[in-house]
């Protein structure tokens, strides 16, 4: 038997419960949180929600129901912004980065290189262009805070884990409550981007390593943590994880999550988790 969550926040009376066990062909279980959030029981494969009734249904992998460690993107998942587009703005190249990022997100392009490519048409940028970026332009994603901050009180790690810039990772880490961050650095001379990156690049490759070796050096078993991520650079870290989640992603993660979020906000995964509300740390 396989357990999901159903979500519709606000509005999921005994109607569209009864419906949604009717569409979906599953048997009730037990509320989360009256209102909001109810488990499903299913013999077999969960179905992919596909819009119905805008819901979100999220399969439960077998682990500890309450996650041990999280390893989370950023631009796109714990932020709504992709920060090296917005960067870019600045510089007046936005549309020649934003269209690289598209298709590196799409999976159809090498991570590294198209990064390389995107900053190299940074260079000459002022530094101080970035905590402007910061200040205008960079929000957490709805629930990111409330994600982080009741995942840590009940006792998990919290990683965040970007292909994106330390310059927007480690505040941004900071602001939402982020035991660790790891990201790409820019590099800088004289107060200018010089268009290149400083260090190893943080790709696919790297987000599954991090969690890999969190998983060793904590003790946590593969089983008990979960990845979070948006675009093809995520798959890998994903895929590791005891329970992957996309979250509004591209179809190249979503094909291969264990679980979708595409409506409801990052909070929600703490009802998948059997958090009810009223136990929320909500920032």
């Amino acid at each position: 038997m396989t357990i999901a969550t159903l979500i519709a926040a606000g509005r999921l009376d005994d109607r569209l419960a009864e419906a949604a066990c009717a569409h979906f062909g599953a048997r009730r279980g037990a509320w989360v949180d009256p209102g909001s959030a109810l488990d499903l029981q299913f013999d077999g494969k969960v179905p992919a929600v596909d819009g119905w009734e805008s819901v979100d249904l999220l399969p439960i992998t077998p682990g500890p129901r309450r996650r041990l460690l999280l390893v989370a993107d950023m631009d796109s998942t714990m932020i709504g912004q992709e920060c090296i587009d917005e960067l870019a703005d600045y510089a007046g190249v936005k549309p020649q980065v934003a269209a690289i990022t598209e298709r590196a997100m799409q999976g159809e392009l090498d991570f590294a290189g198209a990064l390389r490519e995107r900053v190299a048409l940074l260079a000459g940028l002022d530094e101080a262009v970035i905590a402007l970026c910061l200040a205008e332009r960079v929000r957490p994603n709805p629930g990111a805070a409330t994600l982080i901050a009741t995942m840590r009180a009940h006792g998990a790690r919290c990683l965040l884990v970007s292909g994106g810039f330390t310059a927007f990772a480690e505040p941004v880490g900071k602001m939402l409550g982020f035991n660790q961050v790891r990201a790409n650095v820019l590099a800088v001379r004289d107060g200018k981007l010089v268009g290149t990156v400083d260090g190893a690049i943080v790709d696919a490759s790297v987000k599954r390593a991090t969690l890999i070796e969190a998983c060793a050096t904590l003790g946590i078993a593969r089983n008990a943590t979960m990845a979070l991520g948006d675009g093809a650079n995520d798959k890998a870290m994903v895929e590791a994880a005891g329970w992957g989640i996309a979250y509004r992603a591209k179809p190249a993660l979503a094909e291969v999550a264990d679980a979708r979020v595409d409506y409801h906000g990052l909070d929600a995964l703490l009802w998948a988790q059997g958090i009810p509300r009223a136990e929320w740390i909500e920032v």
